[in-house]
């Protein structure tokens, strides 16, 4: 299996009862100061509280009832374990979320409020997959990849569909880059309805992983650096980055000072909770606002699933 626009569009027509068209937001004081046309495709007010609904859902409801039977399994720290449970419970069977122990006690209770199960692991990656596999191996479970998976990224390009219909004169689209799920479905799609729209990633400073590879066209895993955009950590996968390298115009970075204070003036005037991640757009757009000069530019707000203590 590839990613198409055909892929997309199934994943769009298996999913769309179970999750919402999220509204497109705009702000003049916000577009004041970046200088830029702005729409914020807002998949903070999604289910589950993150686009990682769209693919867990397409992913789990792709499964066959044998496979189904026996229930999913995945590894994660945060929205992906959270969407993975609903879509489990979504379809009736159960979930499994391999969690390491230093993750956010709200984010552990948003996934046993959904009913999955908790296995605790370390938090290195060896540790993660080694516990992953232990419980796929007890339980005969299916391992949906928060990212490195074709019918999770043909459930994020969803949210193209989405942001197209809604604003379809847009110059660029600019979305944050962790694993590359969220990027790669977009970019697709993008690419397939509208080929003169740019796509563009952004990522932490620190963590600049997917900059990398994309300049230097081989695959640079992430070190998990310390930045407060968590969810953006992650190394690319291997077939979330080619089409990366494919289908998106560039990768610009957000300086880590300005992501808070970005976060922050974002909550303010759009009158919602967004995480750290979902500010990273934007403040890489202010630093390298040149680039975006009189264009229209689409960000998605990727997630909100944010506790400020």
């Amino acid at each position: 299996m590839q990613v198409t626009i055909n892929t997309i569009r199934d994943a769009h027509n298996r999913i769309n009862t179970h999750v919402l068209k999220t509204p497109v937001k705009s702000n003049t004081e916000i577009n004041e100061n970046a200088g830029v046309e702005l729409y914020f495709k807002c998949e903070n007010l999604q289910r589950s509280g993150s686009f990682k609904i769209r693919g867990a859902v397409n992913a789990v409801l792709c499964l066959s009832d044998n496979e189904a039977n026996n229930g999913v399994v995945t590894v994660s720290s945060g929205n992906h374990g959270t969407a993975l449970s609903l879509a489990a419970k979504i379809r009736g069977i159960n979930a499994t979320v391999v969690l390491p122990k230093n993750a956010l006690p709200f984010k552990r209770n948003l996934i046993e409020n959904l009913g999955a199960k908790i296995v605790e692991c370390e938090a290195q990656v060896e540790s993660r997959e080694k516990t992953l596999l232990e419980v796929q191996k007890a339980t005969g479970a299916t391992v949906i990849h928060p990212y490195n998976d074709y019918r999770i990224i043909s459930g994020q390009g969803t949210v193209a569909l989405e942001l197209l219909e809604q604003v379809p004169d847009l110059d660029m689209v600019l979305v944050p880059v962790g694993g590359g799920g969220l990027i790669s479905g977009i970019a697709v799609a993008v690419s397939e309805i509208t080929p003169k729209i740019n796509v563009v990633g952004a990522e932490p400073a620190l963590a600049d992983d997917a900059r990398q590879s994309f300049e230097q066209k081989k695959l640079i895993p992430s070190n998990y650096p310390d930045t407060v955009a968590d969810g953006l950590r992650t190394s690319l996968g291997i077939k979330t980055y080619p089409i990366i390298l494919k289908y998106v115009k560039d990768i610009i970075t957000a300086p880590e000072h300005k992501i808070l204070p970005i976060m922050k003036v974002m909550t303010k005037n759009l009158k919602d909770i967004i995480e750290p991640s979902s500010a990273v757009p934007l403040a890489a757009l202010i630093e390298n606002r040149q680039m975006f000069k009189d264009k229209k530019v689409g960000i998605i707000i990727s997630g909100g699933n944010f506790a400020s203590s």
